[in-house]
């Protein structure tokens, strides 16, 4: 996983230079960008931290900058900045996924809270990714038979019917079962199931 950076996306270099220098006062690494479109030409799906936008910006504005990076399925954590006449767009913003905004004049600490809680949801969401990324691995490693046998040892059927059901021995069926929870890294089908249950679409739905 990528390192967790705070991107602070400001025309001002008072401002940028003011932010970085605050969160480097929390130990929250941040890197700096004069517009959106410097920003947009580094923007991928692969970032994690936040972004600090500013709302107001000559060229593109940060609503657009936003839009854009909806667009490229960039997920980053965005915390608008706002002065009071932006407050409707930065609301409109928080409806279109937008994590929060900070009107100006804004307190330091308050700011800081919402960008290491920013931080903490960017990295949950990306630990939960790579083990679901890492499940369908596993996943991909079972035979045919192997994920037969499995649809049915999640649904507690016994080796017995397992095996009758698919035609094959029940000591079959034990040497199957061993293989997967191998491949899968579990030891009991309830574990199993546990594991499982972070994809989306289970194998047994």
């Amino acid at each position: 996983m990528n390192r967790a950076i705070t991107h602070i996306v400001d025309d001002d270099p008072a401002v940028r230079d003011a932010l970085q220098w605050l969160l480097q006062s929390r130990d929250a690494p941040s890197q700096t960008w004069k517009s959106a479109n410097e920003f947009l030409a580094f923007a991928s799906r692969d970032l994690c931290g936040c972004l600090l936008l500013d709302v107001r910006m000559p060229g593109m504005s940060g609503i657009e900058l936003f839009d854009r990076l909806r667009a490229l399925q960039c997920r980053l954590p965005v915390i608008f900045l706002t002065g009071h006449g932006d407050v409707p767009m930065a609301v409109q913003a928080l409806k279109d996924g937008a994590f929060d905004f900070i009107e100006k004049p804004y307190d330091d600490n308050a700011l800081v809270d919402k960008v290491l809680a920013a931080i903490a949801q960017d990295t949950k969401r990306n630990l939960r990714e790579n083990s679901i990324l890492l499940l369908e691995q596993k996943l991909a490693q079972l035979t045919h038979r192997e994920q037969e046998v499995m649809q049915r040892i999640l649904a507690g059927k016994l080796n017995k019917v397992i095996a009758d059901e698919l035609g094959i021995a029940m000591r079959t069926v034990e040497v199957h079962r061993a293989h997967i929870f191998e491949k899968m890294q579990v030891r009991s089908a309830v574990e199993l199931s546990q594991v499982l249950s972070l994809l989306p679409n289970k194998p047994d739905s």
